[in-house]
C-alpha cells in the first residue's frame, strides 16, 4: 500500500510537469510563432539540483567541475554546531560535453572510497512552440570502492565491488519563473550488505521529483523529495529545499535534507536517515563551467 500511494503522489506529480505554462515569454503559443521549432533556454541552470542530475547538458566542449559537500546532522547528541563539526562527506567531480547531446565525466566520493565513472545523454529538448512540451535525459553511472580488503569479513573481489545507477529524466519549463523535473531511477549493486540492511536487493527502483522557482534572474527557491519503491521500510525517503544563486558559467547551491551519501545509488537504495525525526543536514553544491 504505500509504494502504492506513493506511485500515485509521483504521477500527479509527473501531471504537474505536463501541464499547460502560463505568461511565459521563452515559450512561444501565440498562432504567428507556433511554428518556431527552437529548443528553449534550460530550465535549470546548473547540471545538477540538490541530490539528482537535471536534463540540462552542457554544449559541445564545455568543460564541467563540481564540489558536492554534506555536514553531518544537526541533531546530534553532542554539541557540532548544528552537524559543522561532524564527519562530512564530499565529492569532486569533472565532466566534459563531447558533443552538444553526450556528456562523460569522473568523480571521487570520501566516504566509503568511492570513485565512479559517469555520462549523460540528452534525447528531446523541450521547444518554443510546444512541439516538443518536455526535455528528457539520460544518466547513468558506473562506481567501485577502494576500501582495503580487512575492511570486510570475505575476499572483496573487484566484481564485488561494483554499482551501477541509471536515470531516465523528464523535465517541463512551466513558465519563466518555475521548472520541474521527475525521473525514475534503477540502482544495482552486485554485492549487498543485509546485515546492516534486512531484506536489501540487488536491484531496486526509485523516484524522484525537482524543482526550481525564480525570484529573480540570479536567485531561485530550489525543492526535491526522493523515494524509494522496492527497498525495505528501513530506507527512507529524502526532502530538500535550499535556494541556488546563478551567474554565467557558475551555480552555487546550499540546502537542507536527509541524504548525506552523495553516491546517487547509495543516496536511494541505503539511507536510513529519517527528515521526519529531525535526521537532517545542510549541504552545498559548487558548479563552475568552462567553455574550450
Amino acid at each position: 500500500m504505500k509504494n502504492k500511494n506513493y506511485l500515485l503522489l509521483f504521477f500527479m506529480m509527473v501531471l504537474v510537469i505536463f501541464s499547460e505554462n502560463v505568461n511565459s515569454q521563452d515559450i512561444l503559443t501565440d498562432e504567428k510563432q507556433e511554428k518556431d521549432n527552437r529548443p528553449i533556454n534550460p530550465p535549470f541552470d546548473a547540471g545538477i539540483l540538490i541530490d539528482n542530475q537535471t536534463v540540462v547538458v552542457p554544449s559541445a566542449n564545455t568543460l564541467e567541475f563540481m564540489i558536492q559537500h554534506r555536514f553531518g546532522t544537526i541533531n546530534s547528541n553532542t554539541f557540532d554546531l548544528a552537524g559543522l563539526y561532524a564527519p562530512s562527506n564530499i565529492r569532486i567531480g569533472l565532466s566534459y560535453s563531447l558533443t552538444d547531446y553526450l556528456q562523460v565525466g569522473l568523480g571521487s566520493t570520501k566516504n566509503n572510497k568511492l570513485q565512479d565513472v559517469n555520462w549523460k545523454l540528452r534525447i528531446l529538448r523541450q521547444t518554443r512552440s510546444n512541439r516538443i512540451p518536455v526535455a528528457v535525459t539520460y544518466y547513468g553511472n558506473v562506481e567501485t570502492s577502494v576500501r582495503e580488503n580487512e575492511n570486510f569479513g570475505l575476499e572483496y573481489a573487484f566484481a564485488h565491488r561494483l554499482s551501477y545507477f541509471h536515470q531516465l529524466i523528464v523535465a517541463r519549463k512551466i513558465n519563466m519563473r518555475l521548472s520541474v523535473q521527475a525521473s525514475i531511477q534503477f540502482t544495482h549493486f552486485n554485492l549487498v550488505d543485509t546485515i546492516a540492511f534486512p531484506g536489501l536487493q540487488h536491484n531496486n527502483l526509485g523516484v524522484s521529483l525537482n524543482g526550481k522557482y525564480k525570484i529573480t534572474p540570479q536567485l531561485g527557491v530550489i525543492f526535491a523529495y526522493d523515494m524509494p519503491l522496492t527497498t525495505p521500510e528501513i530506507i527512507k525517503p529524502n526532502a530538500n529545499l535550499g535556494i541556488e544563486i546563478s551567474t554565467l558559467g557558475h551555480s552555487f547551491q546550499i540546502f537542507l535534507g536527509s541524504y548525506s551519501k552523495i553516491s546517487p545509488q547509495s543516496n536511494m537504495t541505503l539511507n536510513m536517515n529519517d527528515f521526519t525525526k529531525m535526521d537532517i543536514l545542510l549541504g552545498f553544491n559548487i558548479n563552475r563551467l568552462w567553455k574550450f
